[in-house]
């Protein structure tokens, strides 16, 4: 019996490592997120915020925007300070420009458009997904004007009424 369980086991645990992606896999991914212009010399940060690569020139790419979505994202330093602000629940102001690339998308793992904190984004009413696209934050007042459509074809603002409002510029 005790053979059996340790046979079991250590299948269980070679399927678990057949599964684990390695480290170059997502290296890749997020470095796919932006132009290999930034992304070659970005530092990369796994999900769990292990360094998977440290960089040199101030930016950070993601493999996942949320663990294992597989939505790869680069962030500038305001970007990553907004980020940090959504994680902690903390409020934040944009005082500058701030740019993060998602060359990949987030289709599958899109999120409510109002909230990032909706408890269930893929059955709120606002769930959007946006194919390859850049986020760009701005100082509040400057966001005037730009529609919270994610359907309208262009630019939109997402969560337009938080301290994290940024516009969401599809590319293609």
């Amino acid at each position: 019996m005790k053979n059996k369980i340790l046979i079991i086991l250590s299948l269980f645990s070679v399927h678990l490592a057949v599964l684990a992606e390695s480290s170059d896999t997502k290296i890749q991914r997020a470095m796919a997120a932006a132009p290999q212009s930034i992304s070659k010399q970005a530092t990369i940060v796994d999900s769990n915020g292990e360094v998977l690569r440290k960089g040199e020139n101030g930016w950070i790419c993601m493999p996942d925007t949320m663990p294992g979505d597989k939505a790869p994202m680069c962030n500038d330093a305001l970007w990553v300070q907004m980020m940090s602000a959504v994680a902690t629940k903390a409020d934040f102001n944009a005082t500058g420009i701030g740019i993060s690339y998602m060359l990949k998308g987030d289709i599958g793992s899109g999120v409510s458009n109002s909230t990032p904190y909706h408890p269930d984004h893929k059955n709120a009413e606002d769930y959007t997904e946006t194919g390859p696209h850049l986020m760009i934050i701005v100082p509040k007042e400057m966001l005037k004007g730009i529609t919270r459509d994610p359907k309208s074809g262009g630019p939109y603002v997402m969560w337009g009424d938080t301290p994290y409002a940024h516009i969401m510029v599809p590319v293609k």
